[in-house]
């Protein structure tokens, strides 16, 4: 199946900027796409059951936005590989 560059390659809405190097091949196999997905949802998940088993009276408070941010960036663009998958899927 051909695609045009500019429509099969989407940037992944964490990426700034005007030139996206982060960005998903909408042609790629659904399983594939599922698969990435997947590893970034449960790497997500792990590390919010490793936060919530910890305790944190040794924490330090600027440590949240870079837990916040790591947890958005895993999610987002996990979200984002569904979203190809699911639009593989159903066309």
């Amino acid at each position: 199946m051909f695609t045009p560059l500019n429509t099969r390659f989407r940037p992944l809405k964490t990426c700034d900027g005007d030139n996206p190097v982060m960005v998903i091949d909408t042609a790629a196999a659904p399983g594939d796409l599922l698969n990435a997905a997947d590893q970034r949802l449960r790497a997500a998940s792990d590390l919010l059951e490793t936060l919530y088993c910890l305790c944190f009276k040794q924490a330090d408070v600027k440590d949240i936005p870079n837990i916040v941010n790591a947890l958005y960036l895993l999610t987002q663009d996990g979200c984002d590989l569904l979203e190809v998958a699911r639009q593989r899927i159903n066309s």
